[in-house]
């Protein structure tokens, strides 16, 4: 089957107006163009699309299938184009870059600045999402390039290692804890927390550390940026666990203090991710192999 593009948003217009009628005012068409156009998909597929309501129309079976895959094929379409008007416009490449909030918050903004500093008619678009999502991003298609924490599965993606990301404790200042050099994430449970939202790998990794140590993890409040939890805990609303360099403004101005968490997990392997590196465009590999060269400075420097 060889579907046309025109008929297919055509068929969206009419399905989510539920007229045709309307939907063929918001296409700016007459009416009877836009049932031809109807007529020659439900010829092309052998089975009605729409069916007559009282007031309107409404999908069948069929036409419900055309209509998901129809918008799908549509946004790839739309995006596709503003892609490539990029280039028109005398951008040199595009990279689109999903990335975990840890990620974004300690490593990547400077990165990416020296990153467009060398090479400015390169265009980055820059998203965050949680781990899951950012594997399903670089999957999809959505993003070429993901950056999540070690301990998300990536379903056969293809990694790279990237910076080790440090998990440590954060306390108000009078906080019975604030003296602790290091402490065992069970003997934190024992009191209240500010919690990252459900959806983050930062959640999933503690509510599983709680699990193995039998114990109740008591969230109080939950928040869904770093810097709201940095702000709560501030307020003594509870302890977080936190990426140290999310902490280190707050400790440097003597805000928070920062609690080592005397756990294995607490060392976080941060990995660079692609579908299928045969398929990057040369910009976007030079991309990751200056991630890459950027966290073995850092590394180096740190040791």
């Amino acid at each position: 089957m060889r579907f046309d593009l025109v008929s297919l948003r055509i068929f969206v217009a009419v399905a989510e107006c539920g007229s045709l009628t309307r939907g063929a005012d918001r296409e700016h068409l007459a009416i009877s163009a836009v049932s031809k156009r109807i007529a020659d998909l439900e010829d092309l597929v052998r089975t009605p699309l729409l069916q007559r309501l009282p007031r309107g129309v409404g999908l069948t079976p069929a036409g419900q299938a055309l209509m998901h895959h129809a918008r799908q094929m549509i946004h790839l379409v739309d995006r596709m184009s503003a892609d490539l008007d990029l280039f028109a416009g005398g951008v040199k490449g595009l990279v689109r870059v999903h990335a975990v909030a840890s990620a974004l918050t300690q490593f990547l903004p400077e990165e990416i600045e020296s990153f467009l500093t060398q090479y400015p008619g390169v265009r980055l678009t820059l998203e965050e999402h949680t781990g899951k999502a950012v594997v399903l991003g670089v999957a999809n298609g959505s993003a070429d390039v993901g950056v999540v924490a070690s301990h998300t599965t990536l379903q056969g993606l293809k990694s790279y290692p990237y910076h080790v990301d440090r998990l440590v404790l954060g306390v108000p200042v009078g906080h019975p804890l604030a003296r602790r050099k290091s402490i065992r994430f069970e003997h934190a449970l024992d009191h209240a927390f500010v919690g990252p939202h459900g959806n983050s790998s930062l959640a999933v990794l503690m509510n599983e550390a709680a699990h193995a140590c039998s114990k109740r993890l008591d969230q109080r409040v939950q928040a869904s940026s770093f810097d709201a939890m940095c702000r709560l805990v501030e307020t003594s609303l509870g302890i977080a666990v936190l990426p140290a360099g999310v902490l280190e403004h707050y400790v440097l101005k003597n805000r928070l203090r920062a609690v080592k968490l005397d756990e294995p997990w607490a060392l976080r392997q941060m990995s660079i991710i692609v579908r299928d590196e045969n398929q990057l465009g040369p910009i976007a590999m030079t991309f990751i192999e200056h991630l890459q060269r950027s966290a073995n400075s850092q590394s180096q420097k740190a040791t």
